[in-house]
């Protein structure tokens, strides 16, 4: 599933444009392709395509794992889920096996979104705070500093793994970042949230705004068919490494179940809160 840098990736990809097309803004949507109707979240197809025709794309941002495009007097959001994949390309490129929707331009290209596991899914709204609003605060977020990432930390008894995977917690972060945030802050994924002292919780906020803006910085992982172009999972300390060694240690990296999320840390660099009460992990 594409996160934060995969996202801010595919945003800056769609300002900027690509194999010389130019990026959306100032583009004016022609005609729209629903393939598959249940990829809009809302509105239906019918009254998709009726309130986007003709519009013009103003901004693309990202808020979270979501992208935000402006098309006044509406925002488009989407969200790629497992296997969403989006495509600037030209308007005569053919159609590939899992494409859902198109948008065509009246400069002849295309912004096609193909999705295999049709997760994903678009909103096409006047009001994206009803559905932003949910998120918690961007990790990037100047306002989120060690004394309010405390108070959020200290507030809850959850696990860190899976509280860091809670997008009403703190937007962007999915599988590969928690698990690299939490090795470089030498924090095991069972500690709970509530236990963490305070420097421990600022060690966290940096891991976390250290590890997205490597991944920001590589342009993202590429470790499936869906997001390709990044470089990140060349530098994967502990994510998807069970049984090699760990880079600071040399202990074989643990991956573990929590949350039914694959989880991998360093049994060594990364001390269990349960050893010592019986247990061993």
């Amino acid at each position: 599933m594409p996160e934060l840098p995969e996202v801010e990736t595919i945003a800056r990809t769609l300002n900027q444009g690509v194999n010389e097309l130019p990026g959306l803004p100032g583009l004016t949507i022609s005609q729209v392709d629903v393939l598959w109707e249940k990829t809009l979240a809302d509105p239906n197809p019918e009254i998709f395509r009726k309130r986007i025709s003709h519009l013009t794309i103003k901004t693309i941002s990202r808020r979270g794992k979501f992208l935000v495009i402006e098309i006044p007097p509406y925002w488009l959001l989407i969200h790629l889920r497992m296997s969403g994949d989006l495509r600037l390309e030209p308007d005569t490129t053919p159609l590939h096996k899992h494409d859902r929707i198109i948008l065509h331009f009246t400069n002849n290209t295309k912004l096609t979104f193909n999705d295999t596991r049709k997760f994903g899914r678009m909103w096409l709204t006047n009001s994206p705070l009803k559905i932003l609003d949910q998120l918690g605060p961007e990790p990037f977020d100047k306002m989120l500093d060690k004394d309010i990432f405390y108070t959020m930390v200290h507030s809850r008894k959850t696990q860190l793994k899976p509280l860091l995977l809670d997008q009403t917690f703190l937007a962007g972060l999915g599988n590969i970042y928690a698990d690299e945030a939490l090795f470089i802050a030498r924090l095991h994924p069972f500690t709970r949230a509530n236990t963490l002292s305070f420097a421990q919780a600022e060690q966290l906020l940096v891991a976390i705004r250290t590890v997205l803006q490597d991944g920001i910085n590589k342009n993202g992982a590429s470790i499936d068919w869906v997001y390709r172009g990044g470089d990140f999972q060349n530098h994967f300390k502990v994510y998807q490494r069970n049984g090699k060694p760990c880079p600071n240690c040399g202990t074989p990296i643990s991956r573990v179940i929590i949350g039914q999320r694959s989880t991998h840390f360093c049994s060594m660099c990364q001390p269990s809160p349960l050893v010592g009460k019986g247990n061993h992990v």
